[in-house]
């Protein structure tokens, strides 16, 4: 049916009539929360306890409009029903059945009715009963975000603006998912294609008047060391008072497993035991940002095995500033890199379009792993760096006319090429002469 020029839409309704189940046809499960979400039969029985789901929200005149679902039982005008995910009672002030915009209202409605309730406050798949018995219908099949763009207000006023409409399209919405990627600072927003996100930022300029722009969101780096190198540091300071002295002294190496290893190799006291610790949180300290492209440094092995005190004028600070000064020196002698996300991506399609896509995957430096066939269906599966994912969505159903998907998933870090080393070491080196 098309409700452009109102085609078909009579006989589209009439065959949800002939041919859908009615709901005392249809079996559904609720789950009870005091048994351990075990499953029981909901009866469909307008004498049984009340049992409803909200599956849609709107923002209307009047506040939040709330559809709900009847399952089981009746619910009046002036009820007080409780939402079981919250626990809050909510007195059912005004009933709507709804006839596309048009309102009508009513008094009551049985097992079965699809109605709105007004001044709900509550998320989409939430259960309300009438507090007799704790249980909640099982929530809608959600799968996860295929696509991410960062959003970037223009100003405080469209920052304001853009968190309330944020924070409904969340509650409206589950397959909708927001969040600030605490690395780069981004508002980052996730859904199940790039209409879907371009309908919720055109809603956001419309609806909220959140003027923001859009880009692709910055991927997160990291940094590494590729080979062994020594240190020997000496940090002083001479102030009008005690001064700052500390001398640290060893070798950092690449860590095969894991993020970070501190060694202490210190004999005979060269660093009071005090003091060791100063040197473990300086070097910490150190891998928050590295020096290439500004991202955190991992995989590396720390070990002192000398360094020097003065009785005065050693103290926490000086040993920290000192692990920071010897991290330094070591750091570029290591023959540091770059490091990116490589995600695992497995792209589903007809078999016809297989060259089409195995040749659009190695195109983004993808390396394929393997193919498997499922009758018509190929499935190829790859690995590629996630900088080169941004639009894939797009270029994949132009590639196959709409009928492949694909899903990813972070696999590993792993060296960039040199050309984009020197691409991010440049921009980072611009970035910090502006500031």
């Amino acid at each position: 049916g098309s409700a452009y020029k109102n085609k078909a839409v009579q006989p589209l309704l009439d065959a949800v009539e002939y041919y859908l189940p009615c709901p005392t046809d249809v079996e559904n499960i609720g789950l009870d929360l005091d048994k351990d979400e075990e499953e029981f039969p909901v009866t469909n029985d307008d004498n049984d306890p009340l049992i409803m789901l909200s599956f849609k929200l709107e923002d209307g005149r009047y506040g939040q409009l709330t559809y709900v679902r009847t399952y089981q039982g009746r619910l009046n005008k002036g009820d007080t029903v409780v939402n079981t995910r919250t626990g809050k009672k909510v007195k059912v002030g005004r009933l709507v059945r709804m006839h596309s915009d048009e309102m009508e209202e009513i008094d009551s409605c049985g097992s079965g009715d699809i109605v709105a309730l007004f001044g709900v406050d509550c998320a989409s798949g939430d259960t309300f009963t009438d507090g007799k018995h704790s249980c909640s219908m099982s929530s809608m099949h959600i799968p996860e975000p295929v696509i991410s763009l960062a959003i970037i207000p223009k100003d405080n006023k469209a920052q304001i603006n853009m968190s309330k409409a944020l924070n409904r399209f969340t509650k409206e919405d589950p397959t909708f998912k927001t969040f600030v990627d605490h690395e780069t600072n981004e508002t980052i927003i996730s859904g199940m294609g790039e209409l879907h996100l371009e309908v919720y930022v055109e809603r956001m300029k419309r609806e909220y008047s959140a003027e923001v722009e859009v880009g692709a969101p910055q991927v997160a780096y990291r940094e590494t060391i590729t080979q062994r190198a020594e240190f020997n540091y000496t940090h002083k300071k001479q102030t009008g008072g005690s001064g700052q002295f500390g001398r640290v002294g060893g070798y950092m190496e690449p860590l095969e497993e894991g993020e970070y290893e501190f060694e202490d190799k210190i004999v005979g006291g060269a660093i009071p035991r005090e003091f060791i610790s100063s040197c473990d949180k300086g070097f910490k300290k150190s891998l928050a940002k590295g020096t290439l492209c500004g991202s955190p440094v991992t995989g590396v092995r720390c070990v002192i095995n000398d360094g020097s005190f003065h009785a005065v004028d050693s103290s926490d600070v000086a040993f920290q500033l000192a692990s920071v000064g010897a991290f330094k020196e070591g750091y570029m002698k290591a023959k540091p890199t770059i490091m990116e996300p490589i995600m695992k991506v497995a792209v589903e399609g007809p078999s016809e379009f297989q060259g089409a896509v195995m040749g659009s995957i190695n195109q983004r430096r993808g390396m394929i792993i393997g193919t498997t066939e499922e009758g018509t269906y190929t499935v190829v599966e790859a690995e590629v760096p996630l900088s080169e994912m941004f639009g894939y969505s797009t270029s994949l159903r132009s590639l196959t006319q709409g009928k492949a998907e694909f899903s990813m998933e972070f696999a590993s870090f792993k060296p960039v090429p040199k050309s984009v080393s020197e691409e991010l070491i440049k921009k980072f080196q611009d970035e910090k002469k502006e500031k």
